[in-house]
């Protein structure tokens, strides 16, 4: 079990077959070409010296080199370490000192940020090696494709429980860590999305994640049926064109994109018939969301909940939205669904007992299974503390029916303590997105000197939509009880987001705290 032998098999198949389409760089490229492609990769790697464990950087936006870099890392036994270019020179040297890698290769776009990062490199990385491509520049990956040996050695036995992937966490509560995936963490999460998609040979998918961060393993799953796979960097209107130019028949949209793109102006006239299924997740969605993208886009929705460390764990399925929309058990479309079909999910206290299933007590969501990361690269006791016993404690505070429909209600960090009542954020959140004009919206706790934390809603509006601080107080109010409306609003033009387009609250949250200690 290799992940590289996604790309050999249908090589083998079909050579002809489209595997990636570029949208940025306007290349298409065939499973055949690929996979010479990354033998030749493979070769230049093994030219440099470079061993089993060996990890490989990588700095650039979504492109076709960036899937030859991860399947020769699978295929030759190192392992890949992609970068957030979002992040600071002094954030990607923290990253690159964590894992220490042999080979970074930069897409020339990023070059005068390398060129930064260097200066900020500590002793440990002086004889890192860096490889550029793109245009202009020095054409220093091209000749590594060209650097190796014509035949390469038996790797045979390398993939299962191999180490192949280090992923970083968005850091919605603090300094990013890397979660370690081997081939079969990752081919198990494949598998639960394989089922909860129902993906067909005829599928064209989508990416508009970065491959920085986990969705880069939901379109490997499509190449693995055979499915090209187009590769964009998220723009709403782009979207749009792409699906119908491409006839994108799935993709994942996190919560915010799903937003933006049924903003954009003359949504209804793009052909977007051939859809067949999107995948919502990165945070929870409010139901009246959920409504109106069912009533705009002509295809059926699920909702992934899924965390860096192991994939999706949990999915509302078609035929909930489905039933939901109808009128039955409608409550479930502020669910993120039930355990995948190869994941076990429980919802516990402090203790690890489970809480009733009665929608009401709230406990952590704890995950078992065989997609869970192997654990965080050289930190071994925060990974003791997330992996217990072979379950992955994730930090989401969550209820669940009896029927086993999970119900998140916060981050444990994110949850507001206010006159001694716990007040979810999300619950917040879904009452303000009752407003029409709002767009998106991140309730945080501020500090009070009478309850102790102050409710505050930082808000964003709709393209042409306007609204006041009391208007959105009020809609809150009609559907929450009053301690949990908020206290305060601020209007902004976006929020700050993780890679994986979850709201990092902490960023929002952090200057009112500076001086005082929160009691979560």
């Amino acid at each position: 079990m290799n992940i590289a032998n996604i790309v050999s098999k249908w090589a083998d198949l079909e050579p002809a077959k489209p595997a990636l389409i570029d949208i940025p760089h306007q290349r298409r490229m065939s499973f055949g070409e690929l996979d010479q492609r990354i033998n030749r990769l493979v070769a230049g790697f093994f030219s440099l010296g470079l061993k089993k464990g060996d990890r490989v950087a990588v700095l650039s936006r979504n492109s076709i080199e960036y899937f030859e870099i991860y399947y020769a890392c699978a295929r030759a036994g190192l392992i890949a370490q992609p970068l957030n270019w979002r992040l600071a020179p002094a954030e990607i040297s923290r990253i690159l000192e964590d894992g220490l890698p042999s080979v970074l290769v930069c897409e020339q776009e990023f070059a005068d940020v390398m060129s930064q990062v260097h200066t900020l490199l500590p002793a440990s990385l002086k004889d890192l090696m860096l490889f550029y491509y793109g245009e202009g520049s020095d054409g220093s990956y091209a000749n590594l494709l060209t650097a190796g040996m014509q035949t390469l050695p038996d790797l045979s036995g390398i993939g299962d429980d191999d180490p192949v992937l280090i992923l970083y966490t968005g850091g919605t509560t603090g300094l990013s860590k890397g979660a370690l995936h081997s081939h079969k963490t990752l081919y198990t999460g494949m598998l639960n999305q394989t089922v909860a998609e129902r993906i067909v040979p005829s599928d064209v998918y989508m990416l508009t994640g970065q491959m920085f961060h986990i969705p880069v393993a939901l379109a490997m799953n499509y190449m693995a049926h055979g499915c090209p796979v187009v590769l964009m960097n998220f723009d709403a209107r782009q979207a749009l064109e792409v699906i119908q130019a491409e006839r994108v028949s799935a993709f994942l949209g996190i919560t915010t994109m799903l937003n933006w793109m049924m903003a954009v102006e003359n949504f209804a006239d793009y052909d977007l018939s051939s859809l067949r299924n999107i995948q919502y997740g990165g945070g929870p969605m409010p139901e009246a969301v959920v409504r109106a993208a069912l009533a705009a886009f002509p295809c059926t929705l699920i909702q992934g909940y899924g965390q860096t460390e192991g994939m999706t764990m949990t999915f509302l399925s078609q035929e909930d939205h489905a039933r939901a929309v109808s009128g039955n058990h409608t409550q479930r479309l502020n669910s993120c669904g039930r355990e995948g079909f190869v994941t076990r999910i429980r919802v516990v206290d402090e203790q690890g007992r489970e809480v009733p299933r009665d929608g009401v007590s709230p406990g952590e969501i704890v995950v078992q299974s065989e997609a869970n990361m192997l654990g965080y690269w050289q930190k071994p006791e925060l990974t003791a503390q997330t992996l217990r016993d072979g379950w992955m404690w994730t930090g989401d505070v969550a209820t669940w029916d009896e029927q086993g429909y999970v119900f998140i209600v916060d981050r444990a960090k994110d949850m507001i303590i206010s006159g001694g009542e716990n007040i979810y954020s999300t619950q917040v959140e879904a009452a303000i997105h009752q407003h029409p004009g709002v767009l998106e919206c991140a309730v945080i706790g501020v500090p009070d000197d009478e309850w102790g934390e102050a409710v505050k809603a930082v808000v964003v509006m709709k393209p042409g939509e306007r609204a006041s601080a009391e208007d959105i107080i009020n809609v809150a109010r009609q559907h929450l009880a009053s301690y949990q409306k908020p206290r305060s609003v601020d209007f902004v033009q976006s929020l700050p987001k993780a890679p994986t387009g979850k709201i990092l609250k902490r960023e929002l949250r952090d200057p009112y705290w500076q001086t005082q200690e929160r009691k979560v």
